[in-house]
């Protein structure tokens, strides 16, 4: 294996039904059977979450004000963490959930030593809630958290298979990048994460890996240095 410790950021849609909302088990359980495989080889694994199957800050209305809707995805993730959670659990694996806001009846706090601790432990941490504040996204959540347990690469699994120069679902042509700089992505405006969050990558100097979670050992892939989706870095 090329990396010893990842980051994996997962999208809420990647769990959803196929009507886009809620939790569909089979496409977990798929998930869960990948962590486990690159859990199996002993690599340390963080896990960050999205919302969007549940709720997002821009579906808003402009009365609603806009802390109150961030704090509302922060939610939605935490129910994605404990339901991945409940998964790896029933298939045997050692995991905690974290969450950047305190919800102590339901999980841990997010604390760097509590979480450097589970590592050493052989535990797959979830951290939920993003950064824990507004005006930030989960991507922003994993640079940080990447960067802050150290972490070797950032692993974006996505819905598409990498990153494009424009929407390959609107542009039959669109060019897709095997790998591109940081400020590359920046500059030209692409998609890959929010510039907060690749601008946090560049400046720790922590490689970002999208690819579509659908292909087969996607994740194991990526982990083991095979060439697969777009390197960012």
């Amino acid at each position: 294996m090329k990396y010893k410790r990842v980051v994996i950021k997962l999208s809420g849609e990647a769990l959803a039904t196929e009507n886009g909302f809620g939790i569909d088990s089979e496409k977990v359980a798929l998930v869960v059977d990948q962590i486990q495989k690159v859990h199996n080889l002993g690599v340390e694994i963080g896990i960050i979450i999205g919302g969007g199957n549940f709720w997002r800050g821009r579906q808003a209305d402009k009365e609603m004000n806009r802390t109150t809707a961030d704090h509302m995805g922060m939610l939605a993730t935490v129910m994605n963490a404990l339901a991945l959670q409940d998964s790896m659990e029933r298939a045997g694996l050692p995991v905690r959930v974290q969450t950047a806001l305190t919800i102590s009846k339901v999980a841990e706090p997010y604390i760097l030593r509590k979480a450097q601790h589970h590592f050493e432990k052989g535990r797959i941490v979830i951290f939920a809630c993003g950064t824990g504040n507004p005006y930030f996204s989960t991507d922003t959540g994993a640079a940080l958290r990447a960067a802050e347990i150290g972490a070797e690469v950032l692993i974006l699994a996505k819905n598409v298979d990498g990153v494009y120069d424009s929407d390959p679902k609107i542009n039959k042509n669109a060019k897709k990048y095997d790998t591109i700089s940081y400020m590359e992505c920046i500059s030209k405006g692409l998609k890959a994460m929010d510039t907060t969050a690749i601008t946090m990558c560049m400046d720790n100097d922590i490689p970002i890996i999208t690819f579509s979670l659908m292909e087969k050992d996607s994740i194991l892939r990526a982990v083991n240095g095979e060439k697969i989706g777009t390197y960012i870095g």
